[in-house]
């Protein structure tokens, strides 16, 4: 009984130290997505700072027809989509690091992807 209660004890601490050194659990390693992130606007920036961020997202990319009209990403025709969409592109361009989607404090990274129709984020 006393082998059986120590294989027990164990197994329990094998089990408790997995949950500890890997939190998300078995199936964000099995399915690989724990790496996506994407760089979205804060809903509560000022349009002003949503203007910023596009600015110096486009001429940081220096290609940003996708917002523009005709583009797979015009609407919803907003600035925070268009932040949005941009902030993004240039997250994912410069090495998709927290500091890349700073913006001053209006970024946010998510895990969620935020592509919608025919705009996909990269």
């Amino acid at each position: 009984m006393a082998q059986s209660s120590s294989a027990s004890s164990i197994s329990i601490l094998f089990l408790l130290l997995l949950f500890i050194l890997f939190p998300g659990g078995f199936v964000k390693l099995i399915n690989g997505d724990e790496n996506k992130t994407w760089c979205v606007a804060k809903p509560s920036v000022t349009d002003s700072e949503l203007s910023a961020n596009i600015q110096f997202a486009c001429n940081q990319l220096k290609d940003c027809k996708v917002i523009q009209e005709g583009g797979s990403c015009y609407n919803p025709n907003s600035l925070i989509n268009h932040a949005s969409v941009v902030m993004n592109l240039y997250y994912k361009d410069v090495g998709q690091n927290s500091w890349n989607c700073d913006f001053r404090g209006s970024g946010l990274i998510t895990q969620t992807d935020p592509s919608y129709g025919s705009c996909k984020y990269a």
